[in-house]
Order: structure tokens, then sequence, then C-alpha cells
């Protein structure tokens, strides 16, 4: 009798295991579709580069937490990331999955965030749907989703710390009325965007002006000066003198929110990414090449969202510094009345070049966690109708991404050089921050 209950016993416990090995998993490809639809609705809402930085970052924040709440090998990042807060794990809520709840704090948290926020409602209740049929049964969805729900809340209250919130209270921005600044573009004349960007809460930097680089070179008329060959440089890349390939470069990295084609009186937004989306595709198509697990993946979007977030705050601070005119409104002035760049100038100040700041921060941690040569084919865009392009590293692709915008004619070169140097201070420190609190010290060694 004493063998038949022990049997009884260890045939139970071996169901229980098989049961538990059963149990469904979630992977990168679920954080990637996340990012996907928090990007179409900003294309819907025409959400500028830097806020949609602040979108990414506070979504992945409510998934991470969640991991960090229930995976001992990745800490949370209270005591890493300025001002956030220690949040306790819900211990009243049982029976959840944590990656379900991951995903779901995401959604939850960026459907308060963005403006069209509650057109997510439609794509959470299908991926509800989905994951009951890939096994989840309804309680493990509810309590799922009330663990979503809890750390949400939480996250939303530390966003809404920030002072984003705060700028719109801020005097208008009204351009400097001085030789060599900016001033808003044609075809739209939009006015600045996020002129007071730099004031917001950094998530790693001690300040938006730590990484200050030199300033830009002063505006001359003067035909042997150093910005009039800077400017001239810019002209002689005009549309009809550029190689086909650089053609092809200028357009794939273009990510521009604010394109706008003229037909006659009406002006038709052209609904492009942001640059940060880009990145953050990258992102999640090398976390799938490369079998990340779904919480290696949750933490590396965390951190490059935040590192875009940062990236853009030290890049706004020295543009609205500089306020330095556009090579279009110079050429304009200076060489030729009917000039103008391949790519449609973005509406804020010239100096430093954005893409090349955010480009090579992205570069700089994704290098960290993967090294320094993988390669990958780049196929966030498809999907708008540009095809797919290969690199041989994270490097190269923040390169080309720099120098697209000198072959697009919207920036100087020291515009991209500097930028350059500053995403890379940038990209340095955020890894270093990580690094040094060791959030997944393992991970960031197998990258090496």
């Amino acid at each position: 009798m004493k063998k038949i209950l022990v049997f009884a016993v260890v045939v139970l416990l071996l169901n229980s295991s098989c049961q538990q090995k059963r149990a469904p998993q979630l992977t990168s490809a679920d954080i990637g579709k996340v990012i996907n639809q928090m990007t179409e609705l900003m294309i819907h809402d025409i959400t500028n580069p830097p806020l949609a930085a602040r979108f990414f970052s506070y979504a992945c924040l409510a998934g991470y937490e969640v991991v960090s709440e229930n995976n001992t090998a990745f800490k949370s990042m209270h005591g890493i990331v300025r001002d956030y807060p220690a949040i306790a794990r819900p211990d009243s809520i049982k029976g959840y999955s944590s990656q379900l709840a991951a995903v779901l704090a995401m959604i939850e948290t960026a459907k308060k965030l963005q403006p069209s926020g509650s057109l997510l409602n439609k794509y959470e209740q299908t991926f509800l749907d989905s994951c009951k049929n890939i096994g989840f049964n309804d309680e493990t969805v509810e309590q799922s989703l009330r663990y979503a729900q809890v750390i949400s809340r939480s996250i939303l209250q530390y966003a809404k710390a920030d002072a984003y919130n705060k700028l719109s209270n801020l005097p208008r921005y009204t351009p400097i009325n001085k030789e060599g600044c900016w001033y808003p573009t044609p075809p739209a004349y939009i006015a600045a965007i996020e002129p007071y960007f730099s004031r917001v809460r950094p998530f790693l930097l001690d300040s938006a002006g730590q990484f200050r680089v030199a300033p830009p070179t002063p505006f001359s008329k003067d035909k042997n000066s150093a910005f009039y060959k800077l400017m001239y440089a810019n002209y002689q890349q005009a549309e009809d003198s550029l190689s086909e390939e650089n053609r092809h470069i200028a357009a794939f990295w273009d990510c521009n929110p604010f394109a706008v084609q003229d037909q006659g009186h009406l002006m038709i937004g052209l609904k492009k990414i942001s640059p940060g989306a880009h990145w953050l595709g990258i992102t999640n198509i090398v976390c799938g090449q490369t079998g990340k697990s779904f919480e290696e993946t949750l933490f590396i979007h965390t951190v490059v969202a935040m590192g875009l977030m940062d990236s853009f705050m030290a890049c706004w601070d020295e543009k609205y510094r500089s306020n330095r005119i556009r090579p279009e409104t110079a050429i304009r002035q200076l060489i030729d009345v009917r000039w103008k760049p391949l790519l449609q100038t973005p509406p804020f100040p010239e100096y430093l070049s954005g893409h090349s700041c955010i480009s090579t921060t992205s570069a700089t941690i994704l290098s960290h966690y993967f090294g320094e040569h993988v390669g990958f084919t780049d196929t966030v865009e498809v999907r708008y109708g540009l095809p797919p392009r290969h690199f041989n590293s994270f490097n190269q692709a923040a390169e080309e991404a720099a120098i697209s915008r000198f072959y697009g004619g919207i920036h100087f070169m020291d515009a991209i050089t500097e930028g350059v140097e500053q995403g890379k201070k940038v990209g340095e420190w955020v890894i270093g921050k990580m690094d040094k609190a060791n959030v997944d010290g393992a991970l960031a060694e197998r990258g090496k």
C-alpha cells in the first residue's frame, strides 16, 4: 500500500511539473508588437520625436517593473533612475503570469499617456483573446491585468512628476530676430517643437546640459569664412547632384513625423515614424534574431528607450541654446533663393543633429549588450514602403543615420560630427549607470 501511495505522489508531481513546463510563454515579438502599436498611434497623433521617446520610456519601464519584481536576475530601477520610486509588488494578487502582466503594463501605461491612447483598447482585447487561445486561462488573464494596472498607476504617477505637463504653461517660443538664427521653414512653416524639453526630468543624466559640446561654427556671410564653406558643402550636395545610393540613405532615415506634401492649397501630412521608433524597431529585430528571452528583451528595450529620451534632452538643450539657422534658410538667403533640400527641414533649430545624437546613443547601448559586430537586416519601415537595408553593426547603422542628414540637406556637417560625439557620451553614461548597479551584469557580459 505504501508503494502505491509513493507511486501516486510521484505521478502527481510529474504531472504538475509537466503542466508548469506547458505554461504559455511570451516572446520578444510580443514586446515588439506593443512598440509597433504605440508607433501607429504616434503616427496618427503626429507625436514629435522627443515626446515619442518619453512615451516609449514609461511604457517600457512599466513592463520592466513587473519583470524585476518577479525575476531575481533583474533589479528594480529604484536607486538607479532619477527619482524612480520603490514600487511594492501587489502580494494580494495571485495566479498571474509575470510575462502577460508585463505586456499589459506597457499597454495600460501607453493608453493613459498617449493622446489617442484609448485606441489601444481594441489591440489590448485582441491580445488578450490571443493569449487565451495559446493556453492562458481566464483567471490568469484577469489577475495579470489587475497586476498590470497597479504597476501602471505607479509609473504614471512617476511620469506625472517629470515636469513635462508644466511646459505648456511657459511662454510661447518666439524665433530670435538675429542673423544666423533659426526661423520656421517651408512648406508648412511649423512653429518650433519642444523648445523647453530640456527642462523635463532626465532618466539617467544628471542634467540635460551634462554633455555640452563645442559651440556651432559662427554664422558669417564672408565667402572665406568657415560657416560659408560649411553652407556651400550643403549647396553642392543639392538634390540633382546626389548619387542614387545617397538618396536612398536620406530617405531610409528620414523619420520626420512633420513631413507634408504640398498639393495646391492643401498640406497633406505624410505620417512618418519617429527616429526613436526606428531604433526600438531595430532593438526588437536583433533581440529576436539572437534569441533573447522575454525578460532580457524588455530590459534592453527599457534601457534603449531611456537612452533615447536622455539623448533627445541633451540634443534639444543645445538646439535651443544655439538656435542656429537651417541650411535651407541660409542658402536661400546667401546663395540661391530657389534652392531646396532633398528632405523637408524639421521644425526646430539646426545644431545639433538629433539623428546623430540618438542614433549613436542607441548604437552604443546595443553594442554593449549584443557586441560590436552583430549584423542585422533593418526591416522596420518595410510596412511604410521602404526596402530592407542590411548593416554589419549598430555603429555602421548609426553612422549612416548621421550622414543621411547631410545628404538630405537639412544639417551642416559640424552639427552631425558634434552630435555623434554627444550621443556617444550619453550612451556610455547610460550603460555605465546600468553596469555600476549591475541591473543585469550577466547580459552585458555576454555581449562582450
